[in-house]
């Protein structure tokens, strides 16, 4: 692999970011902090996330993408392949590539 085609690395701040209400999210903000269309990765998404109250992503699937859900703080419903589980601080969701998910 020659210099000009080795992946670059990405250090950002995360007030760099800017919020954004992603497709499917209602009242349910993220930045973009690696991703697909800002650093060199194709299966990583890694973002933060505030969610107002009542607010939610849509139950949704990811045929090659890995999502990992840390919750900071307040308490919501996490859906996978159907089954609701209830998340509050200090919870880690994984969610696997083709595994149905809402929040």
């Amino acid at each position: 692999m020659s210099a000009q085609d080795k992946p670059q690395p990405k250090v950002m701040r995360a007030e760099e970011a800017f919020w954004e209400l992603p497709p499917g999210h209602f009242q349910a903000f993220s930045k973009l902090l690696v991703h697909p269309t800002n650093a060199h990765t194709r299966y990583f998404d890694f973002r933060i996330s505030s969610y107002q109250p009542r607010g939610y992503a849509e139950v949704h699937v990811h045929e090659v993408a890995e999502n990992i859900y840390y919750i900071l703080q307040g308490k919501g419903i996490v859906e996978l392949d159907g089954v609701r589980h209830l998340v509050e601080p200090h919870t880690v969701v994984h969610i696997p590539p083709g595994v149905r998910h809402g929040i």
